[in-house]
């Protein structure tokens, strides 16, 4: 007696085929949408390195509510940290944040970029009304170990 061969369903192909039985459309997998989280008062930080700008605005217990950075605005290069791109990037993030209904902000800046003054101006040109303005750059108290003596 030779068995027949079993089919077996494919479970991608079986899920529109259930959707139309059903009357209910299909989910789309990995898609989340995005929802309003209603944040009032949050915290901006901006990161002011040699090489890039990073705006990041969060809620008070840090979690990200919206974020952006120069290169992530199409900026490339030695154009990434120029103010100009810092200006873009702090506006886009701001923008997004009162999306989320941010009004009143904090703002952190760190390191010695060249965007440092001009994301703080265009976070006040967006609307958002500014409480504190907090220097958080890491200063070293001994500097870096000096190499080790030569040996002639």
């Amino acid at each position: 007696m030779a068995q027949e061969p079993v089919k077996k369903e494919n479970k991608k192909a079986a899920a529109p085929a259930e959707a139309a039985a059903t009357g209910k459309p299909a989910k789309a997998k990995g898609v989340k949408k995005k929802t309003k989280k209603n944040i009032t008062s949050a915290v901006v930080h901006i990161n002011a390195t040699f090489n890039n700008t990073i705006v990041n605005i969060s809620d008070a217990q840090g979690n990200t509510v919206a974020w952006s950075s120069a290169g992530m605005q199409g900026f490339k290069g030695s154009r990434k940290s120029t103010p100009y791109a810092a200006q873009v990037a702090a506006e886009h993030a701001s923008r997004a944040a009162q999306e989320h209904g941010v009004k009143i902000v904090e703002i952190e800046v760190k390191g010695p970029g060249a965007g440092r003054e001009s994301a703080l101006r265009a976070i006040q040109t967006t609307g958002l009304t500014v409480t504190t303005i907090r220097d958080v750059t890491k200063i070293p108290h001994n500097g870096c170990r000096p190499p080790k003596r030569r040996r002639v």
